[in-house]
């Protein structure tokens, strides 16, 4: 594999892809409860372009008790009524259950890595960014609230066409710079990047990200093979 320097804190297409195949693998091996992150190949590259176009999508993520409050009450009543020797599975109202994807697709004038995202309702209707708030935990509004490389806009989606929200990239080099510069010297290879970029935006979406893919993401670069 060529080992591609991310000393500037960005990424070329052809690593993009690289590092998306090998989170790809790191995921699917660190992790047991959501869905795997699949890359989806599109058809859009002009003649005589050689790299490998496409995006990374992980699909039907759930958010249960997105609103807190009934959810809460519903919990509480349930305690009040059941036996404490009972097994019953508690039924929440279907409106306290949110689904999300999430795409990561590749900034040609950032040259860095984007995160979209598009939450619903269970009858399918799309959540606005106020109920999307509603959904992070306290420390991803923390960090949206308090960080001038990361906020929330809405945008095209590059391959659907369609408005999804994204993390907009354009401090995304700058604190990746910062991020891999401790480890840059004994890992200068890209399949890391991937990995060190979601461990910090997905925070800033409430996305769960496997301790054990974090761990382990600094690997020996001779060691990973990709296709």
């Amino acid at each position: 594999m060529r080992e591609q320097s991310t000393s500037d804190g960005t990424l070329s297409i052809d690593d993009f892809y690289i590092a998306a195949k090998a989170l790809c693998e790191r995921w699917k091996s660190a992790n047991s409860t959501l869905s795997n992150w699949t890359w989806i190949p599109c058809k859009r590259i002009p003649i005589g372009v050689s790299y490998n176009d496409g995006y990374l999508s992980l699909e039907n993520v759930y958010h249960l008790n997105s609103r807190k409050d009934l959810a809460s009450s519903h919990q509480e009543l349930f305690k009040a009524e059941q036996p404490e020797d009972s097994a019953t599975v508690v039924q929440f109202p279907s409106c306290v259950i949110h689904e999300y994807d999430f795409h990561i697709a590749y900034s040609f004038s950032y040259r860095t890595p984007v995160l979209y995202f598009h939450g619903r309702q269970s009858d399918g209707q799309p959540l606005d960014l106020g109920d999307i708030q509603k959904d992070l935990p306290e420390y991803s509004l923390k960090l949206l609230r308090e960080s001038k490389w990361t906020f929330i806009t809405l945008e095209d989606h590059p391959f659907l066409h369609r408005p999804w929200y994204m993390l907009h990239p354009c401090g995304t080099s700058e604190w990746m710079r910062l991020l891999l510069s401790g480890v840059q010297q004994e890992n200068p290879c890209a399949v890391n990047y991937l990995v060190s970029w979601l461990s910090v935006v997905g925070q800033a979406v409430g996305l769960r990200i496997p301790a054990s893919l974090t761990t382990s993401c600094f690997i020996d670069c001779s060691s990973s093979s990709i296709a």
